[in-house]
């Protein structure tokens, strides 16, 4: 019985700290991005760039990929329903309205923890173990601004890009389908037109640079928390992917509510 109590407490005193580095963390990374905001130069437009073109475009050939396979699959998955009752066509209506609200931005969101995520928490963690961060805090460099801010900043910008190109090829794919039982392509990309407006896509493309940042968050924290064992920078990339998962998750779900509860 002792034993089980040892475990809570340890398991709840880890918790505790852990989230505690995590407020600390997000709270200098504000305190950063306002000091951004104040003095642009500072920024480092450079590394920003550069993770920006590994998240977006180095990403766009897996993210348009499973795009196009999920509107596949959710082609034939809905076809194989409706089809029962001859109305087929309405697959138009679903695939735009569940990649443009829903699917589009947090498949592309999960594609980006696995790929992105991970490789800020390894590059940070790496600098960590190789002591490099404590270099930059030793000559007044903060690690926040010149490693954490880029690549936010980055996985931010990336989003939407990733989740436009995988809508579209998820349409692309359910055209496909439709096309193969026998409705004409016109009628299809007709069915997107009149289902989709400019405000579910802009939620959308909103949603989905919220789940950049918070992937962006969740892996750079991952990296700075990274401990300098063998096996730390393994530990930091996992962490970073499951946290950004969950935190995806989470946040979906609490958007989804408010949109219920709002009528959105």
């Amino acid at each position: 019985m002792a034993g089980i109590f040892e475990s809570v407490g340890r398991w709840t005193v880890n918790g505790w700290r852990s989230q505690r580095a995590n407020m600390a963390f997000l709270g200098e990374t504000v305190c950063e991005a306002m000091g951004m905001v104040v003095h642009p130069r500072r920024f480092r437009f450079a590394d920003s760039a550069l993770a920006f073109q590994r998240a977006a475009f180095d990403g766009l050939p897996i993210s348009t990929g499973i795009g196009f396979l999920l509107g596949v699959i959710l082609a034939f998955q809905s076809a194989a329903a409706l089809q029962m009752f001859g109305v087929e066509v309405y697959v138009a209506d679903l695939l735009a309205i569940g990649l443009f609200r829903e699917l589009g931005p947090l498949v592309t969101a999960i594609i980006l923890a696995g790929r992105s995520g991970s490789a800020f928490a390894a590059e940070i963690g790496t600098m960590k173990v190789d002591e490099e961060l404590d270099a930059l805090t030793t000559m007044g460099l903060p690690p926040v601004r010149f490693l954490v801010l880029p690549r936010v900043v980055a996985a931010v910008l990336a989003m939407p890009v990733l989740t436009i190109f995988a809508e579209l090829a998820g349409l692309v794919g359910g055209a496909i389908v439709l096309q193969m039982m026998n409705v004409p392509t016109v009628v299809f990309w007709r069915h997107v037109e009149a289902t989709t407006s400019v405000f579910m896509i802009s939620f959308g493309l909103a949603k989905g640079a919220l789940f950049g940042l918070l992937v962006g968050l969740v892996g750079c924290s991952a990296g700075m928390r990274t401990s300098s064992t063998a096996d730390g920078v393994g530990a930091a990339a996992t962490s970073a992917v499951v946290g950004g998962i969950v935190a995806i998750a989470v946040t979906d779900g609490i958007l989804a509510v408010l949109c219920y509860v709002w009528q959105l």
